[in-house]
């Protein structure tokens, strides 16, 4: 499919209105070396500081509105988008990087968010209570869910509509103002989406879209007064400077991952070993829940690395609109730098390479280091990377300890066949979720997620994200 750039006058989307700027984030086209995809008008102190002023005056109205009128709004965007499916799979493939399978998929699961949280503003539906302590006999109240106000929503590229669904679904489904800030690398499909929000019954002032650097217009977001929630995916360093930043306000952030495999000798070692190939080379590893590290017993090492290396070759490398690819490249050149600098320590500490490790431009090649040093520093750091990263253990007690070693605890997977084992290492493997006999996925987040240290504030999913943007309020009768 051929290239061509995108002139957006406008970024920005402020009040009902979009906004021309003489800012300006120019986005690459990750399918075309050395082109540009789009400019943007980007937001600068000034507008994002317009945007709260709209959703602070806009709460009010927004707090009024009845869940009927929420959920016809929350049908309407999954409509839309569905509609722009073939727009906004393009756009994710050229400023994300993403294969077309995977981003058409994205914008599936991105509508499907939407319609789930229409059943979720239907769940608001409070309780009565009556006293039970002296003092309190014979009263009664009610128990109202109320919308917290305005949401801050800070959105990563790497899922940059379907993390931003996660974000902005059950926000306004509980009633409440958005401002979405997304990333600089992925601005434009923010803004489609913000096109569809804008062509349904949302009021005016209740969604604002604000694309540009975070430099400029991040701490004027975070740290703002108007701001009541914060829901926030990236990396820990960006996410601890946010809520520095962020004073007395609900946090609800999914941070970096540097997911454990745990693979002991009872396993099925041929589906440990596809599961960790998926886990760390699904979207080229830029994944929060990737497969960032495979702890092998010391029994099977060599064993689950030889059957490793050929499931690899199952993941093709190709033109990102080819049906049949698998594997791009990475979001940027400083992205790619990073990988490549992991995988060095690595071997400079006595890693083996098995295959891969070079690396061109944004591209590095699909990689499995074996025989990985505890002190790799692979082991304990978020590589978002296709490297798959093989470590050793001697038992239980040695996976635990390298598993829970650095500050990082979103996600693991424990590979065997003995149930009490799988549950034992579940309960002391500190992380957000563990599963068992398979690769850690989120999804549209029918289960619950979210990380410990490091890896985040609170937990992310179906009928849980919209507690954080809501209060209750007890009416004594």
């Amino acid at each position: 499919m051929a290239s061509a750039t995108k002139q957006q006058r406008s970024g920005p989307y402020v009040g009902g209105e979009w906004v021309t700027t003489d800012g300006r984030l120019s986005v690459e086209d990750l399918t075309e070396e050395g082109e540009t995809f789009a400019h943007i008008a980007a937001a600068g102190p000034e507008e994002a500081t317009a945007a709260l002023d709209a959703a602070a005056e806009t709460e009010a109205r927004m707090r009024e509105t009845t869940i009927p009128e929420r959920v016809e709004w929350l049908d309407a965007i999954a409509a839309g988008l569905e509609a722009r499916k073939d727009e906004l799979a393009e756009t994710i493939v050229r400023e994300a990087g993403k294969p077309v399978s995977s981003a058409r998929g994205e914008v599936d699961s991105a509508a499907e968010r939407f319609r789930r949280a229409a059943g979720e503003a239907r769940s608001l539906t409070g309780e009565h209570r009556t006293g039970t302590t002296d003092g309190h006999e014979g009263w009664e109240a009610l128990v109202k869910p109320e919308p917290v106000g305005t949401v801050l929503s800070i959105a990563p590229y790497n899922y940059p509509l379907m993390t931003t669904a996660l974000h902005v679904a059950p926000a306004l489904a509980a009633g409440n103002c958005v401002v979405l800030k997304p990333a600089s690398q992925t601005p434009v499909t923010g803004r489609i989406l913000t096109e569809v929000i804008a062509e349904t019954g949302v009021p005016e002032g209740a969604f604002n879209f604000v694309p540009g650097a975070a430099s400029e217009i991040g701490d004027v977001l975070a740290g703002s007064d108007t701001v009541n929630a914060i829901v926030m995916t990236g990396s820990s360093g960006a996410g601890e400077h946010v809520a520095r930043e962020s004073g007395m306000v609900n946090l609800l952030m999914e941070l970096g991952g540097n997911a454990p495999a745990v693979v002991f000798p009872d396993a099925d070692l041929d589906a440990a070993a596809a599961a960790c190939a998926k886990g760390s080379l699904k979207y080229a590893g830029q994944r929060c829940s990737a497969v960032s590290r495979v702890l092998a017993h010391e029994s099977v090492h060599d064993d689950l690395v030889e059957r490793i290396e050929p499931a690899m070759d199952e993941w093709v490398v190709g033109d990102l609109f080819d049906e049949e690819t698998d594997l791009g490249p990475l979001i940027s050149e400083d992205q790619a730098d990073w990988v490549e600098e992991l995988i060095e320590d690595a071997l400079d500490k006595g890693a083996r390479l098995v295959r891969g490790g070079d690396r061109e431009g944004r591209f590095v090649e699909p990689t499995l280091l074996a025989d990985v040093p505890h002190d790799a520093r692979i082991v304990t750091e978020e590589q978002f990377g296709p490297v798959v990263a093989v470590t050793t253990i001697a038992d239980e007690d040695e996976a635990v300890e390298v598993a829970n070693a650095g500050d990082l605890a979103l996600d693991a997977a424990v590979f065997t066949t003995d149930h009490d084992r799988a549950m034992d290492l579940a309960d002391r493997i500190d992380a957000g979720a563990v599963r068992i006999n398979g690769a850690p996925s989120h999804g549209l987040g029918d289960l619950p997620f979210g990380g410990n240290k490091a890896s985040g504030i609170g937990r992310e999913g179906l009928g849980v994200s919209i507690e954080r943007f809501v209060r209750r309020k007890t009416v004594v009768l």
